[in-house]
């Protein structure tokens, strides 16, 4: 039947007519056999092509495999156990109409676009579609689960409730911001503002976070050269972003790259600060010592949880060449799928670490190559405010610490 379509397609096309009144002309045989062997080899590629997906192992028939096997395996492919996994494609089905089983091995995995077209026997025309449609969707998902879960921080974190090490010195704090780093894959023209003090083209992000090691913020998308004071004032100062900024009398714990200011509480400058300074220097010395300690301790809980969630996902260490946009909204998505397995998962082995081990910081996978603090500006009246709190938590410790 393919044939026959085929051979009326010629006909359709003068050809065949012109090989039979012409072929005494060797000239216009030549051409007639070239523009058949044209047309034969679209026919080949593009009607009667011989299928390259066509493995009986398709991707439903693996998944349905990882589901049946060793629990392990289901943690190292898509990062989380799968009970987690049956919630979050169940939710995901259920309120954003989303399927999601590649979207989750290309971030979990990095894996390439010819990577997945093997894994799961579709076409690469197919994975790219799917790939960006999810990406796209589940921004939906994003806006429900990066947001913090007291959303009038009324009640005193039970981190801080819970712990002598910071009651009732740090009892309106909120959480913590810091900015980060993740892999960005550019134009070449685009190089220069995009390598910053890193040393290698990254995409700079600020999040906020809160003690349970869930973001609550989060806004990416700037290149690597971005001071991380600039986002923040575009952060706090844009209204559509929605930063959840503190209730008067709260504030969030900031490092020394942030300026001090109502509502953002930051570390004394010029004395000892990170918690390795005190591990290699001994205990702390002073007042402003021993408040930078535990304003380090406390602060901490963000660089935890950067630590986590980039080593779960691969594809931020190094990033596919997408469109920036997409690279940006990767990085929204993870974050999302983040705080979903902190608040889903009754045992994840990422966050089972950290919670065992309160001081120990996952390395970050980019290494600044120089270290920029903010200047300090104390005359604004929000910054005496702070200043002023900062003196009295300072004694606060210093009392509750008298063997320092």
């Amino acid at each position: 039947m393919r044939f026959i379509c085929f051979y009326f397609f010629l006909i359709d096309m003068n050809i065949v007519q012109r090989m039979i009144w012409d072929d005494d002309d060797d000239e216009v045989w030549q051409t007639n056999t070239y523009a058949v062997d044209i047309i034969c080899s679209y026919y080949l590629s593009y009607i009667h092509k011989e299928p390259c997906m066509d493995s009986f192992h398709t991707g439903l028939v693996w998944l349905q495999e990882i589901m049946r096997g060793n629990e392990r395996r289901c943690v190292n492919l898509f990062r989380m156990d799968k009970d987690t996994l049956i919630k979050l494609c169940l939710d995901l089905e259920c309120h954003y109409k989303l399927k999601f089983g590649m979207i989750l091995y290309v971030l979990a995995l990095g894996a390439s676009n010819r990577q997945v077209q093997e894994r799961f026997q579709h076409s690469g025309e197919t994975v790219s579609r799917n790939f960006h449609e999810v990406l796209k969707a589940m921004l939906c998902l994003s806006i429900d689960m990066i947001k913090p879960t007291d959303p009038t921080f009324s009640n005193i974190p039970p981190e801080i409730l819970n712990d002598d090490r910071y009651m009732p010195h740090f009892k309106d704090c909120i959480g913590a911001i810091d900015g980060t780093h993740v892999s960005a894959c550019v134009q070449e023209e685009n190089l220069i503002r995009f390598i910053g003090i890193k040393g290698v083209p990254t995409q700079n992000i600020m999040a906020a976070c809160s003690f349970d090691m869930q973001f609550t913020f989060v806004m990416a998308g700037w290149e690597g050269t971005a001071h991380d004071g600039r986002l923040f004032q575009y952060a706090i100062n844009k209204q559509n972003l929605n930063f959840p900024k503190p209730p008067p009398g709260k504030y969030y714990v900031v490092d020394a790259g942030y300026q001090q200011m109502e509502g953002y509480l930051a570390p004394y400058k010029g004395t000892r600060y990170h918690l390795p300074d005190f591990q290699r220097g001994g205990r702390p010395r002073g007042l402003k010592e021993i408040f930078n300690r535990w304003h380090s301790s406390l602060r901490c809980c963000i660089e935890r949880t950067f630590g986590v969630w980039k080593a779960r996902w691969k594809i931020l260490r190094t990033m596919p060449p997408y469109s920036f946009y997409v690279q940006r909204d990767i990085v929204v998505v993870s974050m999302a799928l983040h705080n979903y397995i902190r608040r889903k998962a009754l045992a994840d082995p990422a966050f089972e670490r950290l919670d065992k081990s309160p001081n120990f910081i996952p390395p970050d996978i980019f290494h600044d190559v120089d270290d920029i603090q903010a200047e300090e500006s104390s005359q604004e009246s929000g910054a005496l405010q702070m200043n002023a709190l900062r003196d009295q938590i300072a004694c606060s410790l210093m009392l509750a610490n008298n063997d320092y």
